[in-house]
């Protein structure tokens, strides 16, 4: 009967008010987790974005326009709905499960890039050891660099092949500007490479022949200041005797790089954080409520 009374106004069901009022304390959250981490070995952090697509909700404010991984049905691999940002502990060294620290809304006036620069100061000062942050290469470029230059925190990234890097400018001649950038280097043009400083060749198990290359003092265009360690990781033979892979190209800044033959292993730990997307999206159906508020979280 209390729905046909005048002054009810008609509201969601007990689940989604549940989840609109449940505002639990994130830096307590973090605080805790943290605690419970080991302080052992240095901790291997994943920053990443993804997207809740929501091209329904007209009335629905904070909607920006999100990046997918697959094309969406009108064959473009861009919708409109709310961004999120997490930075997880990747604890294991192999396996599929990884720990939030923090999962938070990314505003309208903010970016991906900043915001998971944010995440990361946040979590490192309650850290007793210098984290390792691994990216994807949405975020290997220069604004990234100077955006974490000052937090306690080494970073490996992934770069697309057609960006652009520069090599330590020679020696001021006296004469004129100081030069900024030295040699070009595309990762996509192979006449623009020079003699690596480090080549090494192992054989895996499961991938087959690898090859590894590295180029030190190199530069983003954006951000000459930060230098950083540019390394190529290619298949040359599989062990199935089939290559169609690309090869992966990785970014290390920071101040204690592992060595060559474990730092693109230690890339591969990245990828845990999609599966625990893929966690939180099918299988605890985070993206099924339809709220109608811009505080969703």
């Amino acid at each position: 009967m209390r729905a046909l009374n005048p002054l009810f106004r008609r509201e969601w069901s007990s689940v989604y008010e549940a989840l609109q009022d449940c505002r639990p304390d994130r830096d307590q959250l973090m605080q805790l987790y943290i605690q419970q981490m080991s302080q052992v070995e240095r901790p291997v952090l994943a920053i990443d974005h993804t997207a809740w697509l929501r091209p329904h909700a007209r009335t629905l404010k904070e909607r920006t326009y999100e990046h997918q991984p697959t094309a969406l049905p009108h064959g473009i691999p861009v919708g409109i709905g709310q961004g999120y940002s997490t930075i997880a502990l990747i604890p294991e060294r192999s396996g599929s499960w990884a720990l939030p620290l923090r999962h938070e809304r990314i505003t309208s006036w903010d970016n991906p890039i900043g915001f998971g620069a944010e995440q990361l100061a946040q979590v490192c000062q309650y850290l007793q050891h210098r984290p390792i942050a691994l990216f994807d290469s949405e975020y290997g470029c220069a604004p990234l660099v100077k955006a974490t230059a000052a937090i306690a925190a080494d970073k490996l990234m992934r770069v697309r092949s057609n960006r652009c890097l520069w090599s330590t400018p020679p020696a001021y001649s006296g004469k004129g500007r100081p030069k900024i950038h030295g040699q070009q280097f595309k990762p996509g043009d192979s006449q623009s490479w020079w003699t690596p400083e480090q080549t090494l060749e192992s054989v895996e198990p499961k991938l087959g022949k690898i090859r590894l290359r590295k180029w030190d003092d190199l530069h983003f265009r954006g951000s000459p200041k930060h230098p950083m360690t540019l390394i190529l990781v290619e298949r040359l033979e599989t062990v199935t005797g089939r290559l169609n892979s690309q090869p992966l190209w990785l970014v290390w800044v920071g101040i204690q790089m592992p060595s060559l033959a474990e730092i693109w292993q230690l890339y591969l730990r990245r990828f845990t954080i999609e599966h625990w997307y893929r966690l939180a999206k099918q299988t605890l159906h985070w993206t099924v409520p339809k709220l109608s508020t811009k505080r969703t979280v």
